[in-house]
């Protein structure tokens, strides 16, 4: 059994939600990130989301946008973010997902990607960009690494289109809250219910809801539903708002415990 079938395993054992922050791979710094990904474990985290910068995140909204811009300008890379992932494997065994556009991979070569990463101790990879029509190239490198292949849905997906999107997925599918970009929202889908209700329908994978989800009360109400919790946006901005400071990883883990507790059911 892979890490991530493990992490949603326990949590519906313990009757809550899988917690899974997001993270800028670089942002401020990689040696930083490793350190915020030791905050997020610390802080109850039960799979970590790492970005991959790229120079044109379409699916982000500017939160997201300014850090992928803040950690290309360090110097970021693709194969950095993997020699920080190998760093994290020293002594954490958490599930790791890279959240990554296709150009990055593209660009480093898709079977050498999945070698490396699996290598480096990432457990799954979901593409932003990607649709399930164009996924088969990538699908094969990525299984044949001993990957998983997290897949996006969104509220306007159809059945037909959430089943596509099941058949290559694996770990857990990922349904979009709501339509539009990452970033910090006030509210929530009034929808969501049922969109978790088809996802389930179509796929026996854990449903992880995430994009817009920023306080422990939006976590608490998508946690009654959902089998994941995703938390980006709400976590990059103060990683933003703070910089590299002696207090960040204190505010990181701090905000983190405060919505991993609010997965309990």
């Amino acid at each position: 059994m892979s890490r991530l079938k493990d992490a949603f395993r326990d949590s519906k054992r313990e009757k809550r939600a899988a917690f899974v922050p997001y993270c800028t791979a670089g942002d401020p710094s990689l040696e930083r990130s490793v350190e915020i990904v030791r905050a997020l474990a610390r802080a109850g985290a039960d799979v970590i989301e790492i970005g991959v910068p790229f120079s044109d995140p379409i699916a982000d909204g500017p939160t997201n946008q300014r850090a992928a811009e803040r950690a290309l300008a360090a110097g970021t890379t693709l194969s950095g973010v993997l020699a920080a992932v190998e760093v994290v494997r020293q002594d954490l065994e958490i599930p790791i997902v890279l959240f990554t556009y296709a150009n990055p991979v593209l660009r480093y070569g898709i079977e050498d990607f999945a070698e490396d990463a699996a290598a480096a101790g990432v457990d799954g990879v979901l593409f932003t960009d990607v649709p399930a029509e164009e996924m088969a190239p990538f699908e094969s490198h990525i299984g044949a690494a001993g990957l998983d292949l997290i897949m996006l849905v969104t509220p306007t997906s159809t059945r037909q289109r959430m089943k596509a999107a099941a058949r290559f997925g694996g770990g857990f599918l990922y349904l979009v809250s709501r339509t539009g970009v990452t970033g910090v929202r006030q509210d929530l889908d009034a929808g969501l219910a049922d969109n978790i209700r088809m996802a389930r329908k179509v796929s026996r994978l854990p449903v992880a809801v995430g994009f817009g989800i920023s306080t422990a009360e939006q976590v608490a109400r998508v946690a009654e539903k959902a089998d994941g919790v995703v938390v980006g946006s709400a976590l990059v901005s103060r990683i933003g708002a703070m910089g590299d400071c002696d207090e960040l990883m204190d505010e990181v883990e701090s905000f983190a415990s405060e919505l991993a507790a609010a997965c309990k059911r």
